[in-house]
């Protein structure tokens, strides 16, 4: 695992869920941390419209999953949004390990999955307030020489 750090402004939000999506192959699950309004779904869109989503990507507070298909995007992804989720267990009738088959998930709070997880997860926390944000990434090995911040 490989931690980088990277300081950006809300301007290069999107540049930077861009080039992550860009890198996303099936299999990959990505977490996103942070606290509410720290850009999340902002990163979670960028990724999206950079596999060919057109248009606004809505946020999945509600509908918890917000899957995508080809054609709408080159690659099925699934954006998740587990604020609601009060119990790990609820997380078995959202089948999320179907979605990293052939896909790739984009996880909101992914504090609630509890113990599930998944052993080359890269992890996304957002801290910062105001303009000024910090994106830790947590880079497992499979990403490898695809990260694409260095």
């Amino acid at each position: 695992m490989t931690v980088f750090s990277i300081s950006y402004d809300l301007n290069d939000a999107e540049r930077i869920g861009t080039a992550i999506g860009g890198a996303l192959m099936p299999g990959d699950v990505v977490a996103l941390s942070g606290d509410l309004g720290a850009g999340k779904t902002t990163l979670a869109r960028a990724m999206l419209k950079a596999r060919g989503l057109a248009g606004e990507a809505p946020s999945p507070t509600f509908a918890i999953v917000q899957p995508y298909a080809p054609p709408e995007v080159d690659l099925p992804i699934a954006h998740v949004d587990l604020y609601r989720i009060e119990d790990a267990n609820e997380l078995v009738e959202l089948g999320l390990d179907d979605y990293v088959d052939d896909g790739a998930l984009l996880i909101e709070w992914p504090e609630r999955l509890g113990l599930h997880g998944w052993v080359d997860m890269l992890t996304l926390t957002i801290s910062g307030d105001g303009d000024a944000r910090t994106l830790t990434a947590e880079v497992p090995a499979a990403w490898g020489a695809r990260w694409p911040l260095r």
